[in-house]
């Protein structure tokens, strides 16, 4: 189908569609990344939306303002039950506007782990990372929406993945991140991995071991996804 768009709500410029995007064009959508400071300004009823990460939490919304209006644009268009996909800030951001709680973790994740599929993730595109270690960098969580299935979870959260219906996608990990953009997150967060006594060297390690897998299975998940929608 021709002239369809995504629109991609950016909260960082290092976290963007990474993997994601050859998948999208893929499947005939033009990418237009929105700063999420004009989303008001933007209408409800793109044909998809994607929300990135970033290193604001949901709750932080004195410092970060524009938080309460994309909450409620993005509040608007989930009622309408128009096609969304979240990323770990981004989930937390549909999971709460989709009337579940957002807050923050009680740990920090920080690299390569495995999730554990619910039975409803394995009968979902997630099926694909089954066994898998998957990128993690994230210390917020949140509490599932009412009606929402649990696609996966974690040693250390139980939410790490869920849907609504059909038409809202939302993982806590970052399926989309490639190699390359791995190693740009770990030199922008050196501070934060020294005071956390984490390696860099083994970050990137584990990224050399288990980021080529991850990226071929998130790209299967997401033409999946985007193939189910088109059904």
């Amino acid at each position: 189908m021709p002239g369809r768009v995504a629109l991609v709500i950016r909260h960082q410029e290092i976290a963007h569609l990474g993997s994601f995007a050859a998948v999208l064009a893929a499947h005939g959508y033009e990418v237009r990344y929105v700063d999420p400071r004009s989303i008001a300004d933007e209408a409800t009823d793109a044909d998809l939306v994607v929300v990135l990460g970033g290193d604001m939490g949901v709750h932080e919304t004195e410092a970060h303002p524009f938080i309460l209006a994309e909450l409620a644009w993005l509040a608007a268009r989930l009622e309408a039950e128009r096609p969304t996909l979240g990323v770990c800030l981004g989930a937390q951001m549909v999971a709460e506007a989709l009337g579940g709680r957002a807050s923050p973790g009680k740990s920090t994740m920080i690299g390569f782990s495995k999730v554990n599929l619910t039975e409803a993730g394995m009968d979902s595109p997630l099926r694909h990372f089954d066994g898998l270690p998957v990128m993690q960098w994230h210390g917020d969580s949140f509490r599932l929406p009412a009606g929402a299935a649990r696609l996966a979870s974690s040693a250390e959260y139980s939410n790490e993945a869920f849907r609504m219906g059909d038409y809202a996608l939302a993982v806590q990990f970052h399926p989309e991140l490639t190699g390359d953009m791995y190693a740009e997150w770990i030199a922008d967060g050196a501070d934060e991995l020294a005071a956390r006594g984490i390696a860099a060297p083994d970050l990137l390690a584990q990224r050399d071991e288990h980021g080529a897998a991850m990226e071929t299975a998130s790209n299967l998940m997401l033409d999946e996804w985007l193939t189910n929608l088109s059904s």
